[in-house]
């Protein structure tokens, strides 16, 4: 296939593809755009910006602002009033948020309590805990998430978009992000689901934290710069980032007790692929995926408008891409 007919093929045959960049060697081989838009508009990467949220924690914890991510997470809130026999929020920790085996009272994320709350992280932490304590089990959450922004905040004394900007984006020459803020639930949900390309954005709660389970906009090609460092051990044009022993460490594959994910693993909010060959993704709703794959010393990267119908793009990439 030459460039044109894959041009045509993935118009065909993926149609919600709006970006994709390919690096090998360190250097794009291959890019192109689809749907009207260019190469530097950005897609909401839905739940791969938990992934990039994942690079702030451990930059964060390089940087000591946060001391270990075995602290427990009241201790970013003291002040925080905890429910009346509630006893295992005082056990979680960092790492329970980010292999996601937090334990929450209620099943799935509790969207309209949390988004139509004045403060989204002291709402999230009332759902934090439960009666059945920690049983480290894997429990996928999205809205409740935005407990790690919350302790990002506490931690730096920096909004999410702003450290974002000053120790990731702006070393890796990713355009400055700013954040969004939608007035009522309809401007919310209008963020989600229109195809209409995106600025450089992040959605953001009252109190001015991006969200870090979904809300982060992104063009492919900035999207395979975060793939890159990865790649690369934390390394941009010579200069450590994140330490090599955070990527080790967010990139080590744990077990999933569940049907759902493909028998894909987990690390620090990152997929992991395929762990024999430590190839691992970011990967968001609607097949917007930031892989890395060390082997091949490859990044691919694929930017899409909202298709609730499409989850991930790993075979495609692996089947068509590479």
């Amino acid at each position: 296939m030459n460039k044109k007919e894959l041009h045509e093929f993935i118009a065909q045959t993926q149609p919600n593809i709006c970006q994709i960049s390919m690096l090998k060697h360190g250097v794009e081989v291959y890019s192109d755009e689809w749907n009207g838009y260019k190469r530097n508009d950005c897609t909401h990467i839905m739940s791969a910006t938990k992934s990039i949220v994942a690079l702030l924690t451990g930059i964060a914890l390089d940087k000591g602002m946060i001391g270990s991510i075995d602290d427990k997470v009241l201790d970013y809130f003291p002040t925080y009033k905890v429910k009346r026999g509630e006893k295992t929020i005082y056990d979680v920790t960092i790492r329970h948020l980010l292999t996601m085996r937090a334990p929450y009272k209620g099943k799935g994320d509790p969207w309209s309590a949390v988004c139509s709350s004045e403060n989204w992280t002291e709402t999230s932490l009332d759902y934090l805990g439960g009666k059945k304590g920690i049983t480290g089990e894997f429990d996928y959450r999205t809205v409740c998430l935005h407990i790690l922004s919350g302790i990002l905040y506490k931690a730096t004394g920096m909004k999410t978009v702003d450290f974002a900007n000053q120790f990731l984006f702006a070393p890796l020459g990713i355009s400055e992000h700013e954040n969004f803020y939608a007035m009522n639930a309809e401007e919310h949900k209008q963020f989600t689901i229109e195809k209409t390309p995106k600025g450089n954005v992040w959605f953001a709660d009252p109190q001015g934290l991006g969200t870090p389970g979904y809300g982060l906009c992104m063009s492919a090609s900035d999207m395979a710069k975060i793939g890159l460092l990865c790649l690369n051990k934390g390394v941009w044009e010579g200069k450590q980032i994140v330490s090599e022993n955070w990527i080790k460490d967010m990139t080590t594959p744990r077990l999933v007790e569940s049907k759902y994910f493909r028998n894909m693993q987990y690390g620090y909010l990152w997929w992991i692929i395929h762990p024999e060959k430590n190839i691992y993704a970011a990967i968001g709703n609607s097949g917007n995926v930031i892989y890395v794959n060390p082997e091949k010393d490859t990044v691919v990267a694929v930017a899409s408008y909202f298709k609730p119908t499409v989850f991930d793009r790993v075979d495609f990439i692996e089947d068509n891409l590479l």
